[in-house]
């Protein structure tokens, strides 16, 4: 492997927060579902900042067992009440409409209306979000004291949707590397208005490309940006022979809430950016939680599933359903800061300096310690903060460069950071104690 190493890799956390927000609030008000033209924008917007390749499945698609479903458009919907005002009204939220409403005109009495209508009663504020991809229907979200306050009356209904035989869209960022081997990070670009799930995720990956994208990389990455569970059944059945490939991967949800980092294992559990994922948590200072594997979740369950099983896991801060903003109107620009993205995106590159820099050496001077001294290894690294760590990182290295530990082994017995310990790799090798296997 190369020691050229990764540290340094793209722009500073901090920055890199205040810009993913600043994205995140660009993207905030368009109506996006899994198919139309709110999730074409959103991509359109990606593709200022990433390579992007866009790709339109249409309608009626076969993707194992599943249909690529009709393209869902929606120019307006509102209910005005008695007295002719809108006491509904999709303009002001796009979570007001259940995604995929079909059209409907109807006038109705509020009794046969409230069939029609969602709301959050333990959080009467909230406005929460529905969906019917997949069977016809319709329906309104509002909050609870909005409902409350609706008097009795015949009330106008209006749903100006289309459902036609148009396409699903995703797009794809690929950042080459020097083998074919491949990372993938996905997110899924499909919500509305709502911030942590899932927005966090789409511009955390968009950055983590434009970080990529400057680097010398012995991996490829590959960003895959599409609709929840369709999305990922859709691309697993246009590339199932070429994801042998994919030797690690992520996906990345809810990554913008104050709450700790959480890690959800691939179904393998033990592969290799499992291992590297665990490390970084536990290696960071901050808290942490990782999780097994279970068939339920985002798209890591379509690549995990058997007949593919890939090393794919899904990295959160607090996972869906386990904060009460969750699909609801409190997900808002409020709840994700930057300062929480920012600390995602800085793991995430922590996770990819392992993904490239493991490797496997050895000692050329076995025998007994090597004096470092004398080859300058101790002025080398003089003046940082971490020296005698480093010193220590030395004499794991050397300890356990047999041919047989990666340096991920190493980090893993000894409890010293990965980056410290290719920090040492790369002094060592420049002084010759070191050789690649």
């Amino acid at each position: 492997m190369s020691v050229a190493g990764l540290a340094g890799l793209g722009m500073g956390a901090a920055e890199a927060g205040e810009r993913m927000w600043k994205l995140m609030a660009e993207l905030y008000p368009v109506c996006r579902s899994i198919t139309g033209e709110g999730f074409r924008s959103t991509l359109d917007t990606l593709a200022a900042h990433v390579d992007l390749d866009v790709h339109e499945v249409p309608s009626g698609t076969q993707a194992f067992d599943w249909t690529v479903p009709r393209e869902w458009n929606v120019t307006d919907a509102y209910v005005e009440g008695p007295a002719g005002e809108r006491v509904i009204d999709f303009r002001a939220s796009n979570l007001h409409v259940m995604s995929y409403s079909v059209p409907v005109d109807a006038r109705m009495p509020l009794s046969e209306l409230r069939a029609h209508l969602h709301t959050l009663p333990e959080h009467p504020d909230w406005i929460p979000y529905r969906t019917s991809y997949y069977a016809d229907n319709w329906g309104f979200c509002l909050s609870q004291r909005q409902l409350d306050a609706l008097p009795e009356g015949e009330y106008h209904v209006l749903v100006d949707s289309s459902l036609t035989e148009g396409a699903l869209t995703y797009g794809e960022c690929l950042v080459p590397g020097a083998t074919d081997d491949e990372v993938l990070v996905s997110c899924h670009a499909c919500h509305p208005s709502l911030c942590n799930d899932n927005l966090s995720g789409v511009v955390l990956a968009t950055f983590l490309a434009k970080a990529l994208a400057g680097a010398s990389l012995r991996h490829s990455y590959r960003f895959l940006f599409i609709p929840g569970t369709i999305g990922s059944i859709v691309w697993l059945s246009r590339n199932e022979s070429r994801v042998d490939r994919v030797k690690a991967g992520l996906v990345l949800a809810c990554v913008g809430d104050p709450g700790r980092l959480t890690y959800k294992r691939s179904r393998r559990g033990d592969a290799e950016v499992d291992r590297a994922v665990a490390h970084v948590l536990a290696t960071r200072g901050g808290p942490y939680e990782i999780t097994d594997f279970s068939p339920y979740g985002y798209d890591e369950r379509q690549f995990c599933s058997p007949g593919f099983d890939l090393p794919v896991g899904c990295l959160n801060r607090t996972p869906h359903g386990q904060f009460a903003e969750y699909h609801t109107s409190a997900d808002d620009l409020d709840f994700v800061r930057p300062e929480h993205l920012a600390d995602s995106y800085a793991a995430c590159l922590e996770v990819v300096r392992v993904l490239e820099e493991d490797g496997t050496f050895v000692n050329r001077n076995p025998k007994c310690e090597p004096q470092l001294g004398k080859r300058g290894l101790y002025g080398a690294i003089g003046g940082r903060s971490d020296t005698v760590q480093l010193q220590l990182a030395m004499l794991w290295v050397l300890n356990f460069s047999d041919g047989g530990h990666s340096l991920l082994d190493i980090a893993e017995r000894s409890g010293l950071p990965f980056g410290l310990l290719s920090d040492a790799a790369r002094a060592l090798a420049a002084a010759g104690l070191l050789a690649g296997r």
